[in-house]
Order: C-alpha cells, then structure tokens, then sequence
C-alpha cells in the first residue's frame, strides 16, 4: 500500500484520542460519496498494522431513484476489496431529513450489536461539524447543540460511535478518493436547496470563506470542539448536584440557590427530562428555574403532560393539575 501524510494523520488521530482499539471488529458506515469512501479505504489500508477485522453497513432510504445502483455499487466494491457488506433497505420512504438520521443509526447500532462489531465508524468530517453549529446556532440551540458531533459517544450502551475524520475537510476527502481514483458515488439530492443543510454547504459556508475566513470549516469544527469539552464538564457537574438535591419528584431548593445560573440551567434540564413526556423547551426550563429563589406556593403554568412545578417551603415540586391550588406567578 501506499503511506500518504493523510494516512499518517489518520493513524495518529486514532492512536492520540484511543478512539478504537486493535484487533477490533469495525464496522463502517458507508455511503457510497466521498467522505466514507475515505474512510473505509484508509481503513482498509491501516488493517494490517491495527489487525482490525471490518465490516460495512450501506443504508437505503428509498429518497431518490438511483438508491437501489447505489447500494449495488456499493455491494461491488465490497466485494472487490474483500470486505463484508451488509444492505439495509428502509420499509417505507422516510419523510425528513431527521427520521432518515434517527433510523439510519438505529440501523447501524442493530447491525454492530447483531454481528458483534464493538465500535461503528462514520464519515463525518469537520466540514460536518461546521454545519452543524451553524444549523443548531440558528435554531436557537444552547452549548449542547453547538458542541454536537463528537469524535466519540454511545450509540448504545457499550458500542461507541467513532468520527475519526473530524479533523479533515470535505476538500481533503475529496482529493484523496481522486488521488486514489476512488468510485465516488455522487447523491443528487446534495444540490437540492429544499434541504437546509444543503444551502449551508452550497451558498453560506462558501460565501464565509470568500468574504470571512478561507479557513472557516476548520475553525467552526475547532469551536465546536472547545464548546464539547465545557459541555460534558458542566453536565457532570450538574448531574452531581442534581443527585445531591433531588428526591424523587422533588428539588431542595438551598443548594440550588447558591449555585451558578449555568448549573441551575442544567439541574433543571436534566430533572424535567426525565419528569416530562417530551424534551423541556428553553421557556419551560427557565420558568422552572425561576421557582429556585420564588416565594412560597408559587408554581409554573402545566407542562407537556400537565405537570406543575410549585415551591413547597425550600422544596420545588411536581404536581398533577388535579392537585392544590397555588398562586401562578410564573
């Protein structure tokens, strides 16, 4: 094989960050375009120093017309480059952008687990990552969405899903699938500007680069690196003092108190998280936190299911909307 720089890179990442391990069975997650191209090829060439055992996972959503030569392509080149390949084809047409996500990981953690993979690899690059802050930033996203796409995080529990290819660009990716001639897959449905994230990539990240920054992507991608760390940070921290303050349905109030906004933000979260039917919205987060300093007997207006916070003396607690009556001041 061929050692390139890129190849160096890639080794180094995987060894600095411990993202998997050798002798590990790997499965990747791949599309047929240029990023998980990459991936599997520079996979393919670091097997035999890291003894990986790899396996690929190709997802159909039905969206386009051409899906099904897709994952035929897909399938051949597997069987050029010896590796296993497993076809997944979507039941029904999925109607968003999000449900294709949600049901293509769902795919890729049923097939790791089935097969016995320990780790599922993905494609996403810095580019990725730069996307993704700018669409979670506009859509009022706190630091957890801006700090999103990790370079590791629990599929299910006990399999990691691994990015391995956060510190490259899109740009590199392909220049290496046409340094190496590789058969790029190219998806219509990327030039189509129905689709958010396609207008970012094609008219906003190009017009900051020309205008802002040349080097944007990359420093979007660090950023939200930055953003990650302060994240997982913060939510330990509140998980503790949610621990130390929570008792069943219930928040005592004094410790929350004197703790910082960010953390009473978080405690909070996580608390009504796990209390509601559906994700607490921002309004329904700080109406809740405005019970920590409340006078007694104030409470919130129902939340998604109808449960009411009230302050109960130096206690915060949920109620059913059948329960007392208490002046609303929130």
């Amino acid at each position: 094989m061929v050692w390139t720089p890129l190849h160096d890179r890639l080794h180094q990442t995987l060894r600095s960050r411990s993202l998997v391990g050798r002798s590990q069975r790997l499965l990747l997650a791949v599309s047929g375009g240029q990023d998980s191209l990459a991936l599997w090829r520079l996979c393919l060439d670091l097997q035999p120093q890291w003894g990986w055992d790899l396996g690929i996972v190709h997802c159909d959503h039905r969206w386009r017309s051409d899906s099904a030569a897709n994952a035929h392509q897909v399938q051949t080149l597997a069987q050029g480059w010896g590796t296993p390949c497993m076809v997944v084809v979507a039941s029904t047409a999925l109607p968003s952008e999000a449900a294709a996500r949600q049901w293509r990981y769902q795919v890729f953690g049923h097939q790791a687990q089935t097969q016995g993979y320990g780790a599922v690899l993905t494609g996403h690059t810095a580019s990725d990552r730069a996307e993704t802050l700018l669409h979670n930033l506009m859509r009022g996203s706190g630091a957890d969405g801006l700090g999103s796409l990790p370079w590791r995080r629990d599929l299910e529990p006990g399999l990691p899903l691994v990015r391995p290819l956060l510190n490259w660009t899109r740009q590199e990716t392909g220049a290496f699938c046409r340094d190496f001639q590789l058969p790029v897959w190219e998806d219509s449905t990327n030039g189509d500007r129905r689709y958010g994230r396609n207008r970012l990539r094609l008219d906003v990240l190009p017009l900051l680069q020309q205008h802002f920054n040349p080097q944007v992507e990359r420093h979007l991608s660090q950023t939200a690196e930055l953003i990650h760390a302060d994240v997982v940070y913060l939510e330990a921290q509140a998980q503790a003092l949610r621990l130390q303050v929570q008792q069943d349905t219930a928040l005592h109030r004094p410790p929350l108190q004197a703790a910082p906004l960010a953390l009473q933000r978080r405690v909070m979260r996580q608390f009504l998280q796990a209390q509601l039917p559906q994700a607490p919205t921002f309004a329904h987060i700080e109406k809740a936190v405005a019970l920590i300093t409340a006078p007694h007997r104030s409470q919130t207006d129902p939340f998604p299911g109808g449960a009411i916070a009230c302050v109960d003396q130096d206690w915060i607690r949920l109620h059913h909307p059948n329960g007392p009556t208490f002046r609303t001041v929130l």
